[in-house]
This record gives C-alpha cells, structure tokens and sequence, in this order.
C-alpha cells in the first residue's frame, strides 16, 4: 500500500504503465517537473510524519511558505490547527510532542498547501478513535466541498464505512469492493 501511495505521487516510477495527474504522464516529466508538480498538487501524509526536527510546529507551517507560496491564509491554518487540536502546541517541537499530536501536525502541514491531491499512509494509525474520526471527516469534507482527491491507505476498518470507494490490494492486486 505504501508503495501504491509513492508511485501515485511520482516518488517512484512503476515498473509498468503510467502514473497520470491533471493529464500529466508523471513518469514523462522531468525531475524538476515531477517536484513541481507534487509541490503545487500533492499533499502527503507519510505514517513517518517526517517533521524537520529543529522547527517547532508553526515553523513547520513558514518553512513550508520558503517552499510554496499560495497555500491557505493565515484565518484558514488557524481553524485547521484548531480543527486538529494543534493551537496548544504550536511553540512544541517534534520530540515534544506524542505520536497521534506529530501524526495532526503531519496532516496539517500537507494540507497547508492546499493540494489538489492528497495521499495519506495510515493517516489515523497513532490517533484514538474520537479523533481518528475527526480527521477523517475533514478529509472527506474536503473531498466533496473542495472538489479534492483524498487517496488513503489503511488497515484501518473504522474508515471503510466513510469512504465514497473502497479498494483492496492483495498480493499486488487491486480490486474495488462494493459497499
């Protein structure tokens, strides 16, 4: 399943066929286009959560605008934040933080710059159940009010019922279930 989300962010190339976004081959571009591309359209959340270790949680958020500069405005990072329960911790850093508060902070950051695409790897792995499911409805809420592309990978049962398809993979194979 991680490597399903790598390969249809363009971090990997498949072994065959193509990877297409906004009718870009994404195995077609350049290196430079492919970076473009993930940074102006892609949001990832990796289970790695991958938080620049010397930054604290709102200088994760200025780092990301040295990087990107059309992401949301500051009113929508604040409801974000508080969306996540994140408004407390913004002076923390990584190593202060617990695993489910680093996983919200990772949630919010991809979603910071306003992707069109966003795939998350067990997004909901390190939270508890109330949360787990708040995260997921701002996700779905994003994906019908916003018109975004919400990709998640989880082993996670608890999500299936709030999903609009439900795909499983099986030794390498994908097939879709009906729900």
């Amino acid at each position: 399943k991680t490597t399903f989300l790598t390969i249809a962010g363009g971090l990997q190339t498949p072994t065959n066929g193509d990877v297409k976004i906004n009718d870009s081959t994404i195995n077609s571009l350049s290196k430079k286009q492919q970076t473009k591309l993930r940074l102006e359209k892609i949001g990832f959340v990796l289970q790695s959560y991958n938080l620049v270790p010397f930054l604290t949680v709102e200088e994760q958020f200025k780092f990301v605008d040295k990087l990107k500069k059309q992401n949301l405005t500051e009113q929508k990072l604040h409801e974000l934040l508080s969306d996540l329960g994140l408004l407390e911790l913004l002076k923390k850093y990584p190593n202060q933080l617990s695993g489910g508060q680093k996983q919200r902070v990772a949630i919010a950051r991809a979603l910071y710059t306003d992707p069109d695409y966003i795939l998350a790897d067990e997004p909901t792995a390190a939270l508890d159940t109330d949360r787990s499911m708040k995260v997921i409805e701002l996700l779905r809420d994003l994906a019908h009010k916003r018109n975004k592309i919400i990709i998640v990978v989880t082993h996670d049962l608890r999500l299936k019922d709030m999903a609009d398809k439900v795909y499983q993979i099986i030794d390498g194979k994908m097939t879709i279930l009906e729900k």
